[in-house]
């Protein structure tokens, strides 16, 4: 019976991703369908817009000539009537004078004939007809106004819509992702030289497969790409996944989207839990201050001795970390140990996180601890924290600290500290996060799942969590197996 029951169970969890997915596939069909009409209609818009600006050119350019070759038939039109005009009065001024000179000729009283000749000869002397230039100032030929439009016509007549890239492939088993960074690699299924640049786009998403069309996030955009692949840095990998596409740009369209693909971006997140800290400690998510005011006029300071009676919290059946339950208010650290917790414990698994000191802090301690820590405990000082130390008042000292028991670290103190749990090996170690250079390990034996835990007074601090195990720390574990050279003193003295 259980058996079948299992059998059913399994049955029914595959017929629900099933249903999941063709959900998510029909959201997708319906996106398109919707998207193909509007995209059509834009289209078409474009298209009617650009031969309406055609026609617009071709109609000034008519204009225009027409106008150019009525200005020069009016030009050569007016020349030549000014010529036919001149030689028109010319030609009447020549026959007059050839009709006075004919009567002259039968003229038979010498003296009138010898005035009569005298006065033709200075007539004929300043006849328009002798001053007349006899070659038109125009001709009636109008071939350079001609026009040959052949190639143009051509041109019309090859106008085809834009030579759109093809979409580009993503190379899965290329594309990296390490140290907070995430390498896309992709190709073209065919070589395409007139690829301008290429688009990428991403988001962030806890749903593993394809990509949703309805997801909590939007696409994010990576613009003027040359190459065929591209590296996003400093990424906060607060996502279980993240999508990836690509589309290929030429100098006048921009291309299909190549098929997403997801790919796995899991690191561990918390916030400092704000409402079980100590009563001096302003707390946000990520930042947590000494506030010497804090909890006055409240009666909240509680005389007596730690808290020895707490049980410690069960690890649960399922995952590497956990959302930490209610907290029980904020009388949940008191006294001296200005404590504040994560709100994920870690009950398996590999994980970092990095704390910064903000300038001038005074003291402060960064490690872990059982989720049973006294209200009254102080990080290092018992059984069940590990931590190490920084102080700067009075007496500088930097140290590692578990179960009351202190081993100086005879290197400086880095501006930001790595902290790296492998629940499962057993072993808490410290880096500086710039360097990756190893301050301390802890060897130990995890009996409960651990909590990040810090302390702070007079100063503050600033967490970064959604970061993955950096390479050289995973790098450095193999060598060394885990093992510092400054730890042995302590880890005797582990639980």
């Amino acid at each position: 019976m259980d058996t079948q029951k299992e059998a059913l169970q399994r049955i029914i969890a595959t017929l629900a991703n099933k249903n999941e997915e063709l959900h998510n596939f029909i959201e997708t069909l319906s996106h398109l369908l919707a998207g193909v009409q509007v995209n059509s209609s834009q289209v078409v818009s474009d298209l009617e817009e650009e031969f309406d600006t055609l026609f617009s050119i071709l109609e000034e350019s008519k204009e225009s000539m027409t106008n150019t070759i009525k200005q020069e038939q009016a030009r050569k039109s007016h020349e030549l009537q000014n010529q036919l005009t001149q030689s028109t009065n010319a030609l009447e001024s020549a026959e007059e004078l050839l009709e006075f000179a004919n009567h002259a000729l039968d003229i038979k009283d010498e003296e009138e004939f010898t005035k009569a000749a005298k006065q033709i000869k200075d007539r004929v002397t300043m006849a328009p007809a002798f001053r007349l230039t006899m070659k038109p100032k125009a001709t009636d030929n109008m071939t350079h106004l001609m026009v040959d439009f052949s190639q143009e016509r051509q041109l019309l007549q090859g106008l085809r819509f834009l030579p759109v890239p093809r979409a580009p492939e993503i190379e899965v088993q290329d594309c990296m992702v390490l140290d907070n960074a995430v390498t896309v690699v992709w190709r073209m299924p065919v070589e395409d030289s007139k690829i301008d640049h290429y688009i990428l786009e991403y988001r962030k998403t806890n749903h593993e497969g394809l990509p949703r069309v309805k997801d909590e996030r939007c696409w994010e955009l990576v613009d003027n790409i040359k190459s065929t692949e591209h590296t996003l840095t400093g990424l906060k990998f607060d996502s279980k996944f993240m999508n990836f596409r690509v589309r290929a740009c030429n100098k006048a369209a921009a291309g299909d989207y190549s098929d997403p693909v997801t790919l796995e971006t899991r690191a561990f997140n918390f916030d400092f839990d704000s409402s079980s800290s100590h009563l001096n400690l302003k707390v946000e998510e990520c930042s947590v201050e000494w506030d010497p005011q804090g909890g006055k006029g409240l009666d909240s300071k509680v005389k007596g001795k730690e808290n020895k009676g707490r049980s410690g919290t069960p690890s649960p059946k399922r995952g590497s970390t956990t959302r930490s339950p209610a907290p029980r208010g904020r009388d949940r650290f008191t006294g001296e140990s200005y404590t504040v917790l994560g709100d994920t414990s870690i009950d398996s698994g590999q994980h970092y996180w990095e704390v910064k000191a903000l300038k001038d802090c005074k003291s402060y301690s960064v490690g872990v601890a059982f989720k049973n820590l006294g209200k009254f405990d102080q990080l290092g000082k018992t059984n069940t924290t590990w931590c190490i130390h920084v102080n700067n008042w009075l007496q500088n000292s930097f140290a590692a600290k578990h179960n009351n028991k202190a081993k100086s670290l005879d290197v400086s103190v880095p501006e930001r500290i790595g902290v790296y749990c492998d629940f499962d090996g057993g072993q808490l170690s410290f880096y500086n996060a710039e360097s990756k250079q190893l301050l301390h390990t802890f060897k130990t034996k995890f009996t409960q799942p651990v909590v990040p835990a810090f302390m702070v007074w007079c100063g503050g601090l600033s967490l970064s969590t959604g970061l993955q195990v950096p390479s050289a720390v995973r790098s450095f574990q193999k060598t060394e197996n885990g093992l510092g050279g400054s730890n042995s003193s302590l880890n005797s003295m582990a639980h």
